[in-house]
């Protein structure tokens, strides 16, 4: 749409798939497939449907077997990142791109191509494609 990502997406991203992949998945706008997305570390990991729900019962088991103390304890020396910084230039960044000409013109071109309906949300990489050639 001719802006930039918000809601700390930049952010979180760069972090999981460091600057350049974020880079790439941000100004390509491609759709990237599990696998891909496990790889650049994006997800966790990719599993065929028949097999996710065997793992995430193992996964559950595990973790509710262990010790008093032990989440809080690796939860602790494990801290999450401080994005503060990141998510306020982010922010300056969505802002200074929502009011240009050009993302207005890909704003309301997608919203009057549908972008906002089940079917163009199932298709809006193509949508958005048609509305800015």
């Amino acid at each position: 749409m001719g802006i930039v990502p918000g809601g700390g997406g930049t952010q979180y991203l760069r972090n999981r798939v460091g600057r350049n992949r974020a880079l790439e998945v941000i100004l390509t706008a491609d759709l990237f497939d599990a696998r891909t997305a496990a790889s650049y570390g994006w997800i966790n990991r990719a599993l065929p449907a028949d097999e996710l729900d065997e793992y995430v019962d193992r996964v559950a088991r595990n973790i509710a077997a262990l010790p008093d103390g032990v989440i809080e304890a690796v939860k602790h020396s494990l801290p999450a990142d401080d994005f503060t910084a990141g998510l306020l230039r982010e922010n300056d960044a969505w802002a200074s791109t929502f009011s240009l000409p050009s993302a207005q013109h890909l704003i309301s071109g997608g919203l009057q191509a549908g972008a906002q309906t089940p079917a163009g949300e199932r298709d809006l990489e193509g949508l958005m494609r048609g509305v800015g050639h």
